[in-house]
Parts: structure tokens; sequence; C-alpha cells
């Protein structure tokens, strides 16, 4: 292992031109007219894990976006490493806030900018390194396979059939992610807590078309004032969710476990500079950093309707729309609280609209226990890389997917993310730092050394 920096310097930039071609590709799983690319993007993948040295890979279809699978299996007795990653990234807009072309990679600023430069393009493409380094170096101490999916930003909603119909090929010991971040570049962590997600559409109609906002304003309601009204009940002045029976099934954290998640390092006027705000909100008795690690959490995502284009349009619209997300915590079921919504939302809604709620997707949260072999080995690995022990972190974000690994497949997972807080992942001008992207490649293959060692 201690040639690993000499091949990354050696090879550094090929790496980045291989993962531009990556991102080069517009795959986004969201939207129907990149179909194209999504396959694309697959089979680029396959090129590169072959490449860098897998036996086997292949592109195999789904009931949604095609899965790459690879695998090199050097001793069917050795302990094995599943590695996930998916291909899919989000959609760019607003587009007139970038700074670059997303599709395009600039390095500047010691970053690479571009939409999947972090989320999950750059981070996937670390394990392809770091295996194409083991294989090259005669050191790969397990067996290695490798997932790579398409759907990851929608939910994943085709995965989770695909693994129980793909069982007995993807039997492993452990699954190794990398789709979460570290607390700063000098501070690694390890995501020991995801949260579950729960989405929604709304639609909320009043008349039969658009009306005149002088001739019928004051009479006839606004679905889209009438939206904003039925949204904002949601919330108390607590800032606590207001749907009946949300909070029935959540675990209430230990005080001794908010203790040692407070040891993580947390500034919050850094925090709010950051985002450019002045003041934090948040549910009343939690701190900023238990808002997005152990509570729940709902969530406006998107609200349009009536007259949007340029100029005026004295408009009383027919039709408000809202997309609404909900993040959950461990042991809250994403099924259960779409009903609850559901029922809730259209049980408040005013005789003078109708109200219409259609579900997304939705997953599970996931807990990672801290004595776990491959969460040892993990921590070993960042030890040795960055001279620092890594801190133990429950993460605001959702990866659905994660938990059905774990109720479908029997695998846990370990979250060895390298992103950083700044790399605005989902956001215009999506970026990631040159020294994490070099890092993970440097730091994964000592957890293959260390968990092989452990098992």
């Amino acid at each position: 292992m201690e040639h690993v920096k000499k091949y990354i310097e050696e090879n550094k930039e090929r790496f980045l031109e291989e993962l531009f071609t990556l991102i080069r590709i517009p795959s986004i799983s969201s939207l129907s007219a990149h179909k194209d690319d999504m396959q694309r993007c697959a089979e680029q993948w396959k090129k590169l894990i072959l490449e860098a040295g897998a036996d086997k890979v292949e592109v195999l279809p789904s009931d949604g976006n095609p899965v790459v699978y690879g695998e090199k299996i050097i001793d069917p007795k050795k302990p094995t490493v599943l590695v996930y990653g998916h291909y899919d990234v989000m959609p760019v807009d607003p587009i007139e806030k970038w700074n670059t072309e997303p599709f395009e990679p600039v390095i500047k600023d010691g970053k690479i900018w571009a939409r999947g430069a972090d989320d999950d393009k750059g981070q996937a493409f670390m394990h392809a390194k770091a295996f194409e380094f083991m294989v090259k170096t005669d050191s790969l101490p397990c067996n290695v396979k490798f997932m790579i999916e398409g759907e990851e930003e929608i939910g994943s909603p085709n995965l989770g059939k695909w693994c129980e119909e793909h069982k007995d090929m993807l039997d492993a010991d452990i699954i190794l992610v990398s789709d979460t971040g570290m607390i700063a570049p000098d501070i690694p962590s390890i995501t020991t807590g995801l949260r579950g997600l729960a989405y929604w559409e709304v639609e909320v109609t009043g008349p039969n078309r658009d009306l005149h906002s002088g001739l019928f304003g004051g009479a006839v309601a606004n679905p889209i004032n009438t939206l904003a009204e039925m949204i904002a009940s949601l919330i108390d002045e607590n800032n606590r969710i207001t749907i009946p029976g949300f909070y029935d099934d959540v675990i209430e954290v230990s005080d001794k476990e908010r203790a040692k998640l407070a040891e993580a390092p947390f500034n919050v006027e850094e925090y709010k500079k950051a985002i450019d705000v002045d003041t934090l909100r948040g549910e009343k008795g939690f701190t900023p950093t238990e808002h997005t690690g152990i509570r729940p959490t709902l969530d406006v995502c998107g609200i349009w309707g009536g007259y949007t284009g340029e100029g005026a349009k004295t408009v009383l619209p027919s039709v408000a729309y809202a997309k609404i997300s909900s993040r959950l915590v461990p042991n809250q079921d994403h099924k259960k609280i779409e009903k609850l919504f559901k029922d809730h939302f259209e049980s408040m809604a005013p005789d003078y609209v109708k109200v219409n709620v259609k579900y997304l997707h939705g997953g599970y949260g996931y807990v990672c226990p801290i004595d776990l072999p491959a969460y040892k080995a993990a921590e070993k690995a960042f030890t040795d890389t960055f001279g620092k022990v890594p801190v133990p972190v429950r993460s605001g974000g959702s990866i659905p997917i994660i938990s059905t690994f774990e109720q479908v497949l029997g695998h846990k997972s370990v979250l060895m993310g390298f992103g950083l807080e700044s790399d605005a992942i989902h956001s215009p001008n999506e970026n990631y730092p040159l020294f994490n992207f070099f890092k993970g490649i440097e730091t994964i293959p000592y957890f293959y050394k260390y968990f092989a060692e452990m098992e």
C-alpha cells in the first residue's frame, strides 16, 4: 500500500480525463429525454471497470435504467466487498446560476467543477481507480464486485427488485459506498446513519380554467393562496410537523448518544456564512447538527402555478402544485408516512378546492454499528491516510437503497464518503476538491487491507 501515492502521481492526469469522459455524459435519470445517455454512461462504466482489471463486467437490464455489474474473484474463500455507486445525476436547473458548463468539467481553484463531479461520478470513480491500483500492483487482498446503478437520484425504484433477482450474484461480506461526505478537508468522518425519505407531489385545483384576477379575484379562491396556507399549517411555531401520528415511531436518541454526536466539530457561524444566512431555524430543543442528523423534517422542494413568464399577466390560476419531501429517521416507515401525509393533506382541504396527492418515492433510514468489523477497517484506513481517527456522524441525507440492501441482500454497508458540504451537490456549481478525490483513491486500498485481515 505504500506505493499508492506514487501510483496516483504517475497516473493522475489519466484518472482525471477518464473521469471527465463520464461527467460529459448528461445522465439525468429524472428526464426521459436523457434515456440514451443513461445507456451510454453505463457502457462507459463497463469499459472503465474492465480496463481497471475486472475479470467480468456486464451492463444488465432492469425495469428502469441498466445496472453495471463487474467482479474480480481472486479466491472464493476470501472475503468479498461489493462496491455500490450510481452513474445518474440531478438536473442542472437553474442553468443560469452555473459559472461553467455543467457537463464540461473545468479544474479551477483546486476543484473539479461539473454536475456529477462529487455526486456520485467522482466518488464512485475513486473506487475504480483504487481497485485498478490493487490489481496492477498485485495487492488486492479480497474479492471485489461492482454494482453501479442509474436511478439513485430518483429513489432507486427498480433496484430492489433487481437485487432480489440477482441475489446470488451479489453475495458479499460488506457493501462499500462513497456517496456521503466528510466534516472538513482535515477532519475525516464516517457516516453511521442516514435518514429515510418520503416524497410527494400535490395538486390543488380551484376553478375549471384560469380566470381574470380583476373580474373574479376576491370572489373565487386562489389555488396558490390555498396551497400556501395548507403547507404553512404543516409546521407549528416550534417547527414540529403537525401531521397526526407523524412522530409515533421516532426513537428519541439518548442523552449519551447526543453527547457523542456533539463531539463532532461544528462552527455555527461558519455554517451560516457558508450558506449566506443570518439565522438558522429548526425544531425547538435540538441543535443544528441534531436537526439534520436525528430529527425528521418536512420541506417544500418546489412550488408553482399560474403565470411565471416575463412581465405581468393578471390571472387567477386554476391549479397550483408543490413537491414536498420528508426526511425520516430510523424506525419511521416511509410507507406509513406516505399514507399519514396523504390522508391529512386531503382531509384539510377546504371545500372551494380539490386536492390530489401523488406519492413519488421513498425509502427507509439506515444505521451502521461502529463495532462492525468493516467500520473498524474504514476507521483504520482514514487514520492511516489522514493521520486522524475519523469522527462518526449521522447524515441528514438519504440513500434509500442502502436500507434495501440490508433487507434484500442481508448485507450491512459502510459509508466512506469524501465529499464536503461546500461541494454543492444537487445545486448549480457542483464541485469536488482534487485533494479529496485523490485522497479517496489513496484511502480505499487501506480499507481492503484491514477488512481482509479482520475477516
